[in-house]
């Protein structure tokens, strides 16, 4: 009994075993700092804050807060792209905004990027974001493992 019991436990402890994948993508701002666009572990997507930052240029849009948003969510997009994920795999967010005042604005954009069955949310007003950003938004995303292809 003993030698089942301790066989059943290592093959539990095989099946909930950490898998780490690190995700990039060039469609996305490239980090400037010690952290990942995207770790997909689990059956889970934890995608790093995304600031409204050009890909390509990597600056702030221009535009205000209005064109950061759309700029975070198109990043988010990219992200989740590159690890075969989508929008709708979406089942948490955090939004981090300076202005509280752009609450109603963060909801407006926010829901057109999704069609219904709307991700979890916490919505936290700070004093200050990286590069002078009006709005920061991090998301965990539920997905099924699948080695990525190279």
């Amino acid at each position: 009994m003993k030698k089942l019991i301790l066989c059943l436990s290592f093959v539990t402890n095989l099946a909930f075993a950490q898998h780490k994948e690190i995700i990039k993508t060039d469609k996305a701002p490239v980090p400037i700092a010690p952290y990942s666009q995207a770790v997909k572990s689990n059956g889970f997507l934890f995608v790093a804050g995304q600031i409204g930052l050009d890909p390509a240029t990597r600056k702030l849009v221009d535009g205000g807060f209005e064109a950061e948003t759309v700029r975070i969510m198109e990043n988010i997009k990219a992200v989740l792209e590159a690890a075969d994920a989508k929008l709708s795999d979406i089942v948490n967010t955090t939004i981090y905004i300076k202005d509280m005042n752009n609450f109603a604005k963060v909801n407006e954009i926010y829901g057109k990027y999704f069609t219904g069955d709307f991700p979890a949310r916490t919505t936290v007003g700070v004093a200050n974001l990286p590069g002078g950003a009006s709005i920061e938004i991090a998301v965990v995303a539920a997905i099924a493992h699948k080695p990525r292809r190279k």
